[in-house]
């Protein structure tokens, strides 16, 4: 029996382990998309206690806790810190078999030096240990970072953001380039005439743009993008049910942006007709700029109503949603291609059901331009987990180039998510090891597999998004 969470962890084979300890587990780490606080990294921030960095805002953890019968008094509330993470502690043996287990215990083991079983039992010991840590300058957000060997960070920006903390911290010389990523989805939100407009406004203010018109609201962004650009963004990121790519005709967009600057109520149709226009836009822009664009695709958001209003978005509510994807893709990425305007490309699915379809439909618009330049990107949200890493390498290997892929990322917002990249790579090294262990690889080119392992774990990223 092994011991859990060796030294060979998910490392099923002689091969797996040497690809892993001579390969992976000595690349740095870029972890180029995100949702870290840049406040907490320009502030270099010192976390109170264990339960500030590990349970604050992991929206995770609150599901497994709510599912254990866990009051959210001790998930949202104004329970003491201790007690909150007590809770959390007598979760976690029910959380077996959940990701969360085994990221838990990577972070303890990898971050603060912790090999013990977290537990009622432990609680209180590794709390108090972990708390004294974190008072330590070694344990602030940039000490966090430079322990874990990150070399690039991509947070998730809004438009009107004033980038402030990325600039002051890329002044300072900070070892970690903290980059923002281009978010524009607010400036698609019609749904919403009255958050809408009030978003409009903010966007005024920061552009100095007077926006009456769509042509006035694509001029006003791109002013922001061009401020993004100065500051060193070099990738955009959307998030969304599905793809638009709806026929339009500008004048109609002209009408349906003033239908909801005076604040009407669009109908379903001239709401995707509107945000195929966006959409279209805003991916030119980006090819413009040599930017790499992402689409995180297929989440059904906050449906749970009584807590939406309780506690607002992004607090556990999400879960994976069942669309029809396929022909808006290639109707966006054909006009995007047609114009000579599609920029590199990453898309992710929520659904696992599309992950062939996601593998099979962005390979239709890889030109030769750029080694893989269209990208099926890594295990999302409720997919970034073992078996769906596993199912996304073999979509990945079975139908494109698993070789130029660029690999992991946290999709996070805690200093502690590191470890993933270690999971991921460990889950890598597994599956291409055994494949050299059956002959379906020749060990004879073990030379360029490890390259490959490299490369998928770092060298790749770093290429593809010019960091």
């Amino acid at each position: 029996m092994k011991t859990f969470l060796d030294a060979d962890f998910l490392l099923e084979s002689e091969t797996a382990r040497t690809l892993y300890h001579n390969h992976a587990a000595k690349m740095p780490i870029i972890d180029y998309h995100c949702h870290l606080d840049p406040s907490m990294v320009a502030n270099n921030h010192q976390f109170k206690n264990l339960t500030e960095i590990w349970l604050g805002g992991d929206h995770y953890k609150w599901r497994a806790m709510r599912a254990n019968g866990v009051d959210e008094a001790y998930i949202t509330g104004d329970k003491p810190a201790r007690e909150k993470f007590q809770k959390w502690a007598e979760t976690m043996p029910y959380t077996m078999r959940n990701p969360l287990y085994h990221w838990t215990h990577l972070e303890l083991s990898r971050i603060f030096g912790i090999d013990k079983v977290l537990s009622p039992a432990t609680a209180d010991e590794i709390y108090d240990e972990c708390t004294a840590l974190l008072q330590t300058e070694e344990f602030r957000a940039r000490g966090i970072m430079e322990k874990m060997n990150v070399k690039v960070v991509c947070t998730t920006d809004d438009p009107i953001d004033s980038l402030a903390h990325h600039i002051s911290v890329a002044a300072e010389g900070f070892s970690v380039k903290m980059l923002p990523t281009w978010r524009p989805d607010k400036a698609m939100a019609i749904e919403d005439p009255a958050a809408y407009n009030t978003y409009i406004t903010a966007l005024e203010v920061a552009s100095s743009v007077s926006i009456n018109s769509f042509a006035d609201l694509m001029q006003a962004l791109q002013v922001r993008h061009d401020f993004f650009e100065s500051v060193g963004c070099c990738v955009s990121d959307h998030g969304m049910d599905t793809f638009y790519a709806d026929d339009y005709v500008a004048v109609e967009i002209e009408a349906i942006f003033a239908k909801v600057r005076a604040g009407k109520q669009i109908p379903p149709c001239d709401i995707s007709r509107f945000k195929s226009a966006m959409l279209y836009n805003l991916a030119v822009m980006d090819h413009q700029s040599g930017w790499a664009q992402q689409f995180h695709i297929g989440v059904i958001r906050s449906n749970n109503t009584r807590m939406f209003k309780k506690i607002g978005a992004d607090t556990g509510f999400d879960s994976i949603l069942d669309i029809n994807i396929a022909v808006p893709f290639n109707r966006f990425f054909a006009k995007l291609d047609e114009a000579n305007a599609l920029a590199k490309t990453v898309v992710y699915n929520l659904n696992p059901r599309d992950n062939e379809l996601m593998v099979t439909n962005a390979y239709n618009f890889n030109d030769g331009s750029t080694p893989g330049k269209m990208q099926f990107g890594a295990g999302w949200w409720f997919l970034d987990q073992k078996t769906g890493m596993e199912n996304q390498l073999n979509a990945l290997s079975a139908l494109g180039l698993l070789s130029r892929f660029v690999g992991m990322l946290t999709d996070s917002r805690s200093f502690l998510s590191y470890p993933r990249h270690e999971y991921f790579r460990r889950i890598l090294c597994n599956i291409v090891g055994k494949e050299v262990e059956n002959g379906e690889l020749p060990a004879s080119e073990m030379a360029f597999i490890g390259q490959m392992i490299e490369d998928i774990s770092y060298n790749n990223a770093k290429n593809y998004f010019n960091f």
